[in-house]
């Protein structure tokens, strides 16, 4: 399947990254490459993640790193809505 990041997701994923690099640039690139391996995952496998309580909307958790990828699979497209550190509060429907 293909994989599109929402505008939001890909400011999401830029805003991560650029928070990660002034901490540490070696554990930036860590991080980036798994939310990479695990958006590149979605496209092979898009049911690979959890229902939410939002419509349509499923989410998949980064492995050793407190991040969570929230997506739609519409037609043969996976649509990364929004990615999120788990600290901050839940999405909800209108985030």
């Amino acid at each position: 399947m293909r994989v599109r990041y929402t505008p939001r997701a890909f400011a999401d994923r830029e805003q991560i990254f650029d928070y990660l690099i002034r901490l540490s640039p070696r554990g930036a690139d860590s991080v980036m490459e798994t939310i990479r391996a695990a958006v590149t995952q979605l496209g092979e496998q898009p049911y690979s993640g959890y229902a939410t309580d939002l419509p349509d909307v499923r989410v998949r958790f980064i492995g050793r790193y407190p991040y969570k990828i929230f997506y739609r699979v519409r037609e043969e497209t996976v649509e990364i809505i929004h990615i999120r550190h788990t600290a901050r509060r839940p999405l909800r429907a209108g985030d």
